[in-house]
Formats: C-alpha cells, sequence, structure tokens
C-alpha cells in the first residue's frame, strides 16, 4: 500500500496540521517523511511539506511537526508584519501587497537553506499558479524541470497568496515564471496528490490517503454585508471563498474513490478561533491549538487507525 500525505492552504491556520502530525509521529515513534511515500502542500501546507522532508543528515528529518507547531506559535507574527509605512502605502493592503515578503524568505531560508527539491527524504508535490502563462504549475522532487530548484523556492512561489505577498519570480528551465499561491486552484491539494501517485506508482498498488485541513470557515458573508461591495471591499473576502470553496468536492470524491477504510479526512470548524489567514496573534495561536487539541479528541479512533496502517509494511 503507497501512503499520501496531504495538507491545505490556510497561512498561520497550518498549526492545525502541524498539531496532527505531531500526535501521530510522536503516537508511531516514527518522522512523517518516513511514513509517507508521497506528500502534497499548497501554500502553508506546502511549507510543512518542504520542512518536514529536509535531510538533516544521514537520512534523518532535520525538524520533527513539533518544531513546526513551534514555528508558527512563536514566527508567526515575524511573518505577517509590517512596518506602519508599508501599511499606510499599501492602504492597508488594498494598493500593493498587505506585507513585505522579506520576513517570509528570512524564515524560509533559515529552515530550508539551500536544500534541492531532489534531496526531501520523500517524493513531494508542492501548487503553484503561473500568473503568465495562466495556469498551474506543480514542483515535483522527482520531476526533471523542477527537481534542482531550492525547496525554499517552492516553499515561496506555493505561499504567495495574492494581496498578501508579491508574485514569486522561480527561473524554471531559464525562464522566469511569475508564480503564486496554489490555494487559487487546488487549496486542498489531496486529488492531485492521489491522481500523482496513479501515474508515478504501479497500477496495481492500494492507496491510504491522510487528508489534513486547516480549519472549516464559519464566519458568514451576509447579503447586506456584500450587496454594495465593490473591488477593494471584495479582495480579500473573495480569497478566502476561494480557498474554501475548491477544497470540500475534493474530500467526497476521494471518499467515494477510497472508501472510509483508506481516506481519513482531518478537519475542525473554526469554532473560537478566528479564519484569517494572518491572525497570529498570541490570542489566535491559542484558539488555533484548542482546535486542534479538538481533532485529536473528537477524531482519536481515527488517528489510531491511521497509525497502525502507516506502521504496516
Amino acid at each position: 500500500m503507497k501512503k499520501l500525505l496531504s495538507i491545505d492552504g490556510g497561512g498561520i491556520r497550518g498549526i492545525i496540521p502541524a498539531m496532527v502530525l505531531a500526535e501521530i509521529e510522536q503516537k508511531t515513534g516514527k518522522s512523517v517523511a518516513k511514513m509517507f511515500d508521497l506528500i502534497a502542500g499548497t501554500s502553508t501546507g506546502g511549507i510543512i511539506s518542504l520542512v518536514l522532508t529536509r535531510d538533516g543528515g544521514g537520512g534523518v528529518p532535520k525538524y520533527s511537526a513539533a518544531d513546526l507547531v513551534e514555528l508558527y506559535a512563536s514566527r508567526g507574527e515575524e511573518i505577517f508584519s509590517r512596518s506602519f509605512w508599508h501599511g499606510v502605502s499599501s492602504v492597508g493592503g488594498v494598493v500593493q501587497e498587505k506585507y513585505p515578503h522579506e520576513p517570509l524568505e528570512g524564515i524560509l531560508k533559515e529552515y530550508l537553506d539551500d536544500t534541492l527539491l531532489d534531496a526531501a527524504l520523500t517524493k513531494v508535490l508542492i501548487s503553484s499558479y503561473d500568473i503568465e502563462n495562466r495556469s498551474p504549475f506543480f514542483f515535483k522532487s522527482w520531476r526533471e524541470e523542477t527537481k534542482w530548484l531550492l525547496m525554499r523556492q517552492a516553499a515561496r512561489a506555493t505561499s504567495a497568496a495574492p494581496t498578501y505577498f508579491v508574485p514569486a519570480l522561480v527561473l524554471v528551465e531559464n525562464k522566469p515564471l511569475p508564480l503564486i499561491d496554489g490555494g487559487v486552484f487546488v487549496n486542498n491539494p489531496a486529488m492531485s496528490a492521489y491522481s500523482e501517485a496513479r501515474r508515478i506508482f504501479d497500477e496495481e498498488d492500494q492507496f491510504l490517503m491522510v487528508s489534513l485541513g486547516t480549519g472549516q470557515l464559519t464566519r458568514p458573508i451576509t447579503f447586506e454585508q456584500a450587496r454594495d461591495w465593490g473591488l477593494a471591499q471584495w479582495a480579500l473576502p473573495i480569497l478566502s471563498v476561494v480557498f474554501d470553496g475548491v477544497s470540500d468536492a475534493v474530500d467526497y470524491q476521494l471518499l467515494q474513490i477510497l472508501g472510509e477504510e483508506r481516506f481519513f479526512r482531518f478537519q475542525v470548524t473554526l469554532d473560537t478561533a478566528n479564519d484569517d489567514m494572518d491572525d497570529a496573534s498570541p490570542a489566535n495561536i491559542d484558539a488555533l491549538k484548542k482546535e486542534a487539541e479538538r481533532i485529536k479528541t473528537a477524531q482519536a479512533g481515527d488517528i489510531a487507525k491511521v497509525c497502525d496502517l502507516l506502521m504496516a509494511p
């Protein structure tokens, strides 16, 4: 059985899947990179995928999922930070990107350094979108065109959420590609992971899919709120609508294909935490951690089943 992991996008809400993965690592005593044959991620999920598959030497991952929980908790405000003048000049993110990209790039450099995609400890699939050619673009650790790129380049591209950060410019086969967050077309990359696995692994293989969400949005946009909105007012809300809306159908499709014994989705409704991708305040970090604890409690049986399946040869 080939074991696949998919991690949604969601900005600072990536702390939720990081905590679920930390629970799985703790229960199995094995690293994520050693348990899965293919890991797919979008945006914050792409960053998690890359950091957890970075070789720390001798085939041992440099970071654990618990390390990523700490990254979100202690460095989130650094990623989503801006000077007073940047806030003024961008008119709060209306006329240019909401945040400067340098803090994000600095942290990606710190955690991923100059590691190549080809050096990932397992196969990694990272989504982005090419705005010039108007087409999806996937970084694949085994693909000839992308395996020689840096992990941090893929991480920067997949997390370049429109209105939040400027697009990433990545040189691919001597051609500069302007890339943005893959969440605009595949915020939940589970179906992409499954499709790719069918292509690169033996067709006779069975697949186990573990799909991790970053919290189901519950905040409504009422008719009275939206009826008079123009471009400026819709800029940020429409992004959350797109990211959330493209995810839900994937769960249903894969459940039908794989069945409940081989498809496991870990997700929680955001009843208390703020669903904004950039709310890295201490209060919201605590609220997001509590949401993750709810998953660990409510889906304890599924976590136990997944751990057993991941430990099987």
